[in-house]
């Protein structure tokens, strides 16, 4: 059954991509429009770059958080399940752990905004 997940999620990147593929050409330039258009673009790439690279920061970041949380949260249910009479002190360690997690991704989305421009 699992396979069957993975093996359709992998079919559906691959025409993703191969859709992707087929369409660049469809957005291409032709002529006088390219050449003029090349100077003014010229220095505007570099910018993309840099777009793209905190734009990719930020969705790291973001996913790192998410699934520490996660897993935070998890383990503290979790815990609680197998020890309610220790409940307080397990969310005051889960509560401090999220805190210390928010923290650095606050301090990474920062970063990659101040890349940004």
């Amino acid at each position: 059954m699992e396979t069957r997940s993975v093996f359709k999620c992998l079919r559906i990147l691959v025409i993703g991509f191969a859709l992707l593929l087929i369409a660049t050409p469809a957005f291409a330039e032709e002529g006088a429009a390219a050449e003029e258009g090349a100077a003014a673009e010229e220095g505007a790439a570099a910018g993309n770059g840099m777009l793209f690279g905190s734009s990719l920061g930020v969705g790291l970041v973001l996913i790192g958080a998410g699934l520490g949380i996660g897993r935070i949260g998890g383990s503290a249910v979790e815990s609680i399940a197998r020890q309610p009479e220790m409940a307080g002190t397990i969310q005051t360690a889960m509560l401090i752990s999220a805190a210390l997690i928010e923290g650095a991704t606050f301090f990474g989305l920062i970063v990659c905004m101040l890349f940004n421009g």
